[in-house]
């Protein structure tokens, strides 16, 4: 990227004349890291790195998938998919992007992992089959296997995209036929961020290269894989329609009055209260209330390896301890006995403070009376 300066020497944009105007990409970058919860210098400082020509080198990876983790990422505005592949990373392959086929774009594969050899993110989406030596995802006359092994090993950062590529996904659901794992499972040993999803949200995807361009560092990550920025929370923590919960409001049948007046789903088989994700913060391609329980469905747990894909759809969820009310209002519980007791004291000291206030104003004004 070459931008044109002025008579000082600042740069006042690009030199191409379909390039974006400095102050624009500069703010891009910025709202960009705003958008995954991190501080708009770490989007100035990836902007002056794109600037410098650090953009780092990636190379996206396909296996089991339907692609709809590339089609989520395709619709993004903050950057847009040309901001991102063009002016702040260096996408060196991705089959389904690319024009290229067959040697053409594995040589495109071999050049790439050459030219950028320890410094290159690999970017995994899609499942990775293990049954009978992986024959059931193979590329160029690879398996799957045998590719993920020989890119990642020369890897700077592993990022797996997706639930597939994060845990195994919907191909790995009972019975599994080919036995289909994600890529931690191929990878041990090896750090992977995990961005499950189906699909993904892309900006916990852009946050997490983002600071990793602009910082040298991953996000912190809980024992999953997973960023902390994005997955540190359940759903049911910050729903949208958690008073409806907490007050014992709930829709019983879809259409029904609950359900019209927006009432919490969790007795439609919610899985919010065991799902950890943003949706709710996050919306897909910046549209409000783009997500399962924005449109009236209940969240199925996709980010959740156990939940999506093996617990029925409408079954509810496992509840955490501290989850209050119960979902049936008239099973509410009653406080315990102990509870009780806590309260009678604070409740005695209250009132015994109250009583010897009193008594102390009353004796200072009779003192101030008779003097």
């Amino acid at each position: 990227m070459g931008w044109r300066m002025d008579r000082l020497g600042a740069p006042v944009g690009s030199t191409e004349g379909d390039g974006v105007d400095r102050r624009d990409f500069v703010k891009a970058c910025m709202m960009a890291a705003a958008a995954v919860g991190l501080p708009a210098s770490v989007g100035v400082k990836w902007a002056e790195a794109a600037e410098a020509g650090l953009k780092p080198s990636v190379i996206w990876l396909h296996f089991q998938e339907c692609t709809g983790c590339t089609e989520s990422l395709l619709r993004t505005s903050q950057p847009g998919i040309a901001e991102l592949i063009l002016d702040l990373v260096s996408l060196d392959y991705h089959e389904t992007l690319f024009a290229a086929a067959g040697y053409q774009i594995e040589e495109a594969l071999h050049q790439a992992m050459e030219a950028n050899a320890g410094k290159y993110i690999c970017v995994v989406e899609g499942a990775i089959p293990r049954k009978d030596g992986g024959i059931y995802c193979q590329i160029g006359g690879r398996t799957a296997i045998d590719i993920l092994n020989d890119v990642a090993s020369n890897a700077a950062a592993v990022v797996a995209i997706g639930s597939c590529a994060s845990w195994g996904g919907i191909p790995s659901a009972d019975p599994n036929p080919t036995d289909a794992v994600g890529a931690p499972q191929i990878l041990e040993g090896t750090t992977v961020v995990t961005i499950p999803g189906c699909p993904a949200n892309p900006y916990n995807f852009l946050g997490t290269v983002l600071q990793f361009v602009a910082m040298g560092s991953l996000p912190a990550l809980d024992d999953k894989g997973r960023p902390l920025f994005a997955y540190g929370r359940t759903i049911h923590e910050h729903c949208p329609r958690r008073a409806h919960f907490d007050a014992g409001r709930f829709a019983r049948q879809y259409g029904d009055e609950g359900h019209r007046l927006g009432y919490c789903l969790y007795a439609l088989g919610c899985k919010g209260p065991e799902t950890h994700a943003n949706c709710s913060v996050m919306p897909f391609g910046e549209v409000s209330d783009a997500w399962p329980i924005g449109i009236g469905h209940p969240c199925i747990g996709c980010t959740e390896q156990g939940v999506v894909f093996n617990k029925p759809m409408h079954a509810e969820a496992t509840l955490p301890e501290n989850a209050y009310p119960p979902i049936h209002p008239d099973h509410r519980a009653s406080p315990s006995a102990a509870a009780a007791g806590v309260a009678g004291i604070i409740g005695g000291a209250v009132v015994g403070a109250g009583l010897m206030a009193s008594k102390k104003m009353s004796e200072r004004g009779s003192e101030e009376e008779s003097s």
